[in-house]
């Protein structure tokens, strides 16, 4: 008898470890809003799937954790970059450029936020751009100042947060029929410039 109550309790012991492993994995999953079909292209991360039926259960419930409502396969995709394209994180004391040519599509938008999801808050009270509004060089390419400082031309104030992303959103565009293909070359590229 006491010898199938200690298999039992090894038992209950591993099945415990392994619960609690596995919830610690998922939820780490949901937070960081990784998905199983994600596409890098350099510094940027889209999961082409997110607003399909094939989306992934992670991704799902990373959705459903953040309330976001993704963009459907139609409409267009979503990018997200944690760092600039030589693969460091973003450090808020840095100053960045995004730039490149526009990417394929007919309208775009790049925002900075929190790695929750919310918008950064800025005395400027500037939260992104759109290729609507953006300033361009003469061969259609742009250059966007990412730093806490104004700059002349485009900039994108990092406001007082500690930590953020950038996500670029490009709707009415074919990448996400190809993008299991996209190289970095069609997205812009983010540099890091200063840090004080």
């Amino acid at each position: 008898m006491r010898a199938v109550l200690a298999t039992f309790a090894k038992f209950l012991l591993v099945a415990c470890a392994g619960a609690v492993l596995g919830l610690f994995v998922a939820h780490l999953a949901i937070e960081r809003g990784v998905g199983f079909n994600a596409v890098e292209a350099g510094p940027w991360t889209a999961l082409p799937r997110n607003g399909t039926d094939s989306i992934d259960p992670y991704a799902r419930a990373a959705l459903a954790h953040s309330g976001e409502l993704p963009l459907g396969a139609s409409e267009g995709l979503s990018f997200v970059a944690r760092g600039d394209s030589s693969g460091a994180r973003f450090d808020p004391r840095c100053d960045y450029l995004v730039s490149g040519d526009a990417p394929p599509a007919r309208y775009w938008t790049l925002t900075l936020h929190s790695p929750s999801g919310l918008l950064v808050a800025n005395k400027a009270m500037r939260n992104g751009f759109t290729s609507a509004e953006i300033l361009r060089a003469a061969a259609g390419g742009f250059a966007i100042a990412v730093a806490r400082e104004a700059r002349p031309g485009n900039w994108l104030p990092i406001g007082d947060e500690r930590k953020f992303i950038l996500i670029l959103r490009l709707y009415d565009t074919e990448i996400g029929a190809v993008a299991t293909a996209l190289d970095e070359s069609k997205l812009p590229r983010i540099a890091k410039v200063s840090c004080s």
